[in-house]
């Protein structure tokens, strides 16, 4: 099994398969089919949180996931890990540092560091310890917040459940998320059933081994939200839709006209964010391996920051999200009404914190290589897509009554038209 450090990953990546196959399994009961009973194997659980790792397109890896200048860097008093991944966060750190960011950096306080480039539009995260972190403002505010929120945000009839063989059969869901958090939690759900358009845009920019890693069993289409037709587009497919799922950061979908007080009747809107839903820090920019970071995870007492074996965070909080939607439609159904779900990684980095740690045997494995290995081939399928043959990590929680899957492959983006089908 993958090593898992200090942190308990293994048991985080159960329990949140546990979690959404028994959400499903209720569902599926209350449509009339015998669920049978649920089951998950912790080490294909865990494997899935890796599953961009394992991703293989016609028997070669899709792609780097790291730009080069993305990582972690030593400062004047101790470390920040800088995103980079995308060309916006990329220009503002050259804005800053000029081509020679090493050296720049290593003549500033960390924390300084963390706040010029955040400010100047790019993504970064200073190295904390623990107590650091619990010192802050922000992680008071998380303090009060649930791992999964769920609440009712406007009234209407209930919406109960047709017959079906499937716990998300008929269900619509518009996907407005990219990373990796965001598009597991509807990867999750087409699984489940569901129909999922993922909506992108054509400007923005993308990480190839993430899109085809998260696309399975979803359409992709592209819609400009900055033009007011594409808006009404929008409007229009969540109209029908039931479920919209969201990671742009807090307000930001809200100012565009499609926030919590603009949902349509008897619609689940899911926004997930990186340092929590209230406090100072509820708009600010963050990714899984800087959230590791910022809340001391990734701290050691000596050598440089240690990141979890996978990432766990977003993983996590995507599978949260789903059961989430889960929780929400079976609410929906019997109470009606419209239903806000929120999550985030820096709300999953705590639960993390609070199952405890693993023995010293478990936190100083050697790590998996990332090449072939013959355990894990009961794990895998290989599914033909728009991109070719990949190789992948089957989902994992097993319902007996109506097996997860994907239809198909992932699709390229913007390989669709913006319809329902």
């Amino acid at each position: 099994m993958t090593p898992e450090g200090p942190y308990r990953v293994a048991e985080l990546a159960e329990r949140c398969v546990r979690g959404v196959t028994e959400a499903a399994a209720e569902v599926l009961a209350l449509r009339g089919t015998t669920p049978g009973p649920v089951s998950v194997d912790p080490a294909h659980a865990l494997e899935s949180f890796r599953s961009e790792r394992h991703l293989r397109v016609d028997g070669a890896p899709a792609g780097e996931l790291w730009a080069p200048l993305s990582g972690n860097y030593r400062t004047a008093d101790g470390w920040v890990r800088l995103h980079c991944n995308y060309p916006h966060h990329e220009a503002a750190v050259r804005s800053l540092y000029g081509d020679d960011v090493a050296s720049a950096v290593a003549t500033l306080p960390a924390e300084q560091v963390e706040w010029d480039v955040l400010a100047a539009g790019g993504a970064a995260a200073a190295l904390r310890t623990p107590q650091r972190w619990q010192s802050t403002r922000q992680a008071a505010a998380l303090a009060t917040e649930p791992l999964i929120d769920i609440h009712q945000v406007a009234s209407g009839p209930p919406k109960p459940w047709p017959p079906a063989d499937r716990p998300l059969t008929g269900i619509r869901v518009l996907d407005l998320t990219h990373v990796i958090a965001g598009p597991v939690a509807t990867r999750v759900l087409s699984a489940h059933g569901a129909h999922v358009l993922h909506v992108g845009a054509a400007h923005l920019p993308t990480i190839t081994p993430l899109t085809i890693d998260t696309g399975f069993g979803k359409r992709s289409a592209h819609l400009d939200l900055r033009d007011r037709a594409w808006r009404l587009a929008l409007r229009s497919l969540l109209s029908d839709a039931d479920v919209l799922v969201q990671s742009y950061r807090p307000g930001s979908l809200a100012a565009k006209g499609f926030g919590e007080a603009d949902l349509p009747t008897n619609k689940i809107l899911v926004s997930l964010s990186a340092y929590g839903h209230r406090g100072p820090w509820q708009t600010r920019r963050g990714f899984d391996s800087l959230i590791q970071l910022a809340t001391g995870l990734a701290w050691r007492p000596d050598g440089p920051p240690a990141a979890l074996p996978a990432q766990a965070l977003d993983h996590a909080t995507g599978w949260l999200a789903a059961q989430g939607v889960l929780t929400a439609l079976r609410r929906r159904a019997v109470e009606g009404g419209s239903w806000h779900v929120r999550v985030s990684l820096a709300r999953t980095a705590h639960w993390l914190d609070s199952l405890g740690r693993n023995s010293s045997e478990d936190a100083d494995a050697s790590a998996r290589p990332t090449e072939h290995d013959a355990s894990l081939d009961h794990l895998m399928a290989e599914t033909p897509s728009d991109f070719g043959l990949i190789r992948h990590v089957r989902i994992p929680g097993e319902l007996p009554g109506s097996p997860p899957r994907w239809d198909h492959g992932p699709r390229k983006p913007g390989a669709d038209p913006a319809l329902w089908w």
